[in-house]
């Protein structure tokens, strides 16, 4: 199984309520963000069976958005064990019930996120330290009950990528 890892995108400052909390949308950076991402991974040609999110409204506005610019087509899967203060025990229950998908896209908060991830790639099943910038996203290939990280990407760089891009395709043109 192939599973994307994807972090929320920005949403400015946390609300001191964590009722208002949960209803916090993504801010102008953040809609810009899942832009960056959900085109690059459309041009890796990335494809997911189901997008699952957690249930707060800046990860499923981010799962959104990115699955939308990926041409994803299918309902998006709210899930609890993707909530801030969920356990790597309730992540493992969570990727059971979607064993049967080649490729996930899951989508939540830090630091159980970075938890979770670190967790599926260390080998004695410990926790390797990997740190999900906003809006990151990194893929992982799962074999059995470990998996291999095979690359982490920020908006960030992935701005820098497309500018470059953007640069290198334009016109070469020669004045005397």
């Amino acid at each position: 199984m192939i599973i994307y890892f994807l972090r929320h995108a920005s949403a400015g400052e946390p609300f001191v309520s964590a009722k208002k909390d949960e209803k916090r949308a993504l801010d102008k950076d953040g809609i810009e963000q899942c832009g960056y991402v959900g085109r690059a991974l459309a041009a890796i040609e990335a494809q997911v069976d189901v997008i699952v999110s957690s249930p707060l409204k800046r990860a499923t506005q981010t799962a959104s958005l990115v699955g939308n610019e990926m041409g994803y087509e299918g309902k998006l899967q709210i899930e609890a064990g993707l909530r801030p203060g969920a356990t790597v025990a309730d992540f493992r229950r969570l990727l059971e019930k979607y064993a049967r998908q080649e490729s996930i896209m899951v989508v939540g908060h830090n630091p159980n996120l970075s938890q979770f991830l670190g967790a599926l790639i260390s080998e004695s099943g410990g926790e390797a330290s990997i740190e999900l910038k906003k809006g990151a996203v990194a893929r992982v290939d799962m074999r059995r009950s470990s998996g291999t990280l095979l690359w982490c990407l920020t908006p960030k760089a992935l701005r820098s990528l497309y500018s470059a891009a953007v640069e290198s395709s334009r016109p070469k043109t020669s004045r005397k």
